[in-house]
């Protein structure tokens, strides 16, 4: 390959990796031990931008996000301090964008 068609090549690859607004990775991302992901400090960083964009974590297969989890009414035995928890656990489910 002489140099002109390299540097063409290379032209067409930055060109594929950088847009005018994000950049596009067509291989997975590895990260080294020990590296961490900084995010901004102001308005912050998303991680799917729509609820129908697959995440998983730990190896699970990639979901969409999940539906909302309705809070514990009626029953038998009322729990007060356990339906604090339980509404805790879904407000910071929802507040991960985890659930609706």
């Amino acid at each position: 390959m002489n140099t002109e068609d390299r540097l063409a090549y290379l032209e067409g690859v930055v060109a594929a990796l950088v847009a005018s607004d994000r950049y596009t990775f067509q291989k997975h991302l590895q990260f080294l031990d020990g590296r961490n992901i900084q995010a901004g400090r102001s308005v912050g960083t998303k991680i799917g931008t729509a609820a129908d964009q697959k995440i998983g974590f730990f190896g699970k297969t990639p979901i969409v996000q999940q539906s909302a989890i309705t809070a514990p009414s009626g029953g038998g035995t009322v729990d007060s301090q356990s339906r604090t928890a339980i509404g805790l656990i879904i407000t910071a489910l929802q507040n991960f964008g985890l659930t609706l």
